[in-house]
């Protein structure tokens, strides 16, 4: 291990995944196969090797073939064990809840620091630094956000980055330039709580809430973290997006 006590991850996997039918009509996005291996796959990978090996996903669409793929003693291809624990938000209210209903959903099976990413986009080389983690937690921020240059399907990006690593929540009209969340984020349990978001602890009626208004709250608080990735990095949300990784 990398560090003395790994904090846990939140894989999102819960979405339908509509731009990805008819391939989506029979698996769920987050286990369709990149160059040998699903989606899903790569991230429990990228995290055990930085010693990140208890991991909460949720699911909804074919949710059931996500812990089947993992089974029950599940095992990085690194082979280590791994601690995986489910948030059924199909079973539990027929369908996703969004980013952030997602996340206060799981919440009871989270600690108060955590890493949350999306199972749908392909990053091969990100490194879940435990460094990254203690800077988070010596830190007053709610998230720290990594941001990547925009790809062609997000051209106005989202968010803006400060000289000094504030991510930015930038008024339509602004000249600066933004940059598009990959989906990879640390995570304090507060920003799920109140005065920042108003979900019940638990969401135990299923809400469905998107995180960006949360994001956008915290950040013109100054409480939101971020820093620019360079390395490869691909949301896939289309057929010709996942073909195309495929065939390099």
């Amino acid at each position: 291990m990398h560090s003395s006590s790994p904090i846990k991850a939140m894989l999102l996997a819960a979405g339908r995944g509509e731009r990805m039918r008819p391939l989506t009509d029979t698996t769920p996005k987050p286990l369709l196969p990149v160059r040998g291996k699903p989606l899903l796959q790569w991230h429990v990978d990228a995290l055990s090797r930085s010693g990140y090996t208890d991991i909460v996903i949720n699911t909804a669409w074919l949710g059931e073939q996500i812990p089947d793929h993992f089974g029950p003693q599940p095992l990085s291809d690194g082979r280590e064990a791994l601690s995986i624990s489910y948030s059924h938000e199909g079973v539990d209210f027929g369908g996703a809840l969004e980013t952030a209903g997602g996340i206060v959903r799981a919440l009871p099976q989270l600690g108060e620091m955590f890493w949350v990413l999306a199972g749908d986009v392909y990053t091969p080389d990100f490194v879940f630094s435990p460094d990254a983690v203690q800077r988070f937690a010596a830190s007053d921020a709610l998230a720290h956000l990594w941001l990547v240059p925009n790809p062609a399907h997000n051209p106005k990006g989202d968010f803006g980055l400060s000289p000094e690593g504030l991510a930015l929540n930038l008024p339509p009209d602004h000249p600066g330039p933004r940059y598009t969340y990959s989906t990879i984020g640390l995570y304090r349990r507060a920003l799920f709580e109140a005065p920042w978001c108003d979900v019940p602890a638990g969401n135990p009626q299923g809400v469905k809430a998107a995180l960006a208004p949360l994001l956008r709250r915290a950040m013109d608080a100054g409480r939101v973290n971020a820093e620019l990735y360079t390395g490869a990095w691909t949301d896939v949300g289309t057929p010709q997006r996942l073909a195309e990784l495929n065939a390099a």
